[in-house]
């Protein structure tokens, strides 16, 4: 369940049967979105790596996930419409120009995307989404990222960070999308909202 201050949000409990272990973001993207193309339930994800499981402490230890004291949580899908169709991820959607030259806007479910924990205070069972919006000279961006890696970057005034339940991106030139790291095309508008407590996770 979405996440209440003082409540326990995690429990124990091994992967159940019908779960499924991926090694990463792209693995749990691409079984999500095959079991909603297919308006199945999307089943339990045993993870193993990826942003998403170094959020929630992972440990990558694949006998674990099968151990009554493995971690198991719900957690929130996110949601994006490129181009009239829906597409979905687990940690986060990235929209940059290449080599992040220039704006680049990413919508976080996780806290991290790979070395750099962009949204410290994002959490993926609040039921929200964490936009940080980033318009940066290039000079500022290499300042930028290496305080990402300790998530040191925040205040800064080229960037703003939006927790939402929902939201609307207009991008000043088509950018390239990437969903939970798989590319997703280029696209110029995103209509982005989250979808709570539709993820069971164990790690």
């Amino acid at each position: 369940m979405t996440i209440k201050k003082g409540e326990e949000w995690a429990s124990r409990g091994a992967l159940p049967a019908g779960g499924v272990v991926v090694a990463d973001d792209g693995e749990a993207h691409h079984v999500v979105d095959a079991a909603r193309r297919a308006n199945l339930p999307v089943p339990p994800l045993g993870l193993l790596g990826g942003d998403l499981c170094r959020t929630l402490g992972g440990l990558g230890d694949e006998a674990r996930l099968h151990r009554a004291d493995a971690t198991t949580a719900v957690c929130d899908l996110g949601s994006v419409l490129l181009d009239g169709h829906i597409h979905w991820f687990v940690s986060s959607l990235v929209a940059r120009g290449p080599w992040w030259r220039g704006r680049a806007v990413l919508v976080m479910s996780a806290a991290w995307l790979g070395p750099w924990n962009v949204a410290p205070k994002a959490h993926p069972g609040d039921g929200l989404l964490d936009a940080v919006d980033i318009r940066v000279s290039p000079m500022q961006w290499r300042a930028v990222r290496r305080r990402m890696l300790v998530g040191d970057h925040l205040p800064h005034p080229g960037i703003t960070v939006r927790r939402t339940a929902a939201l609307q991106i207009d991008l000043d030139r088509p950018l390239e999308v990437w969903l939970d790291g798989v590319p997703a095309g280029r696209a110029t508008n995103l209509s982005v909202r989250v979808e709570p407590d539709s993820l069971t996770v164990v790690v």
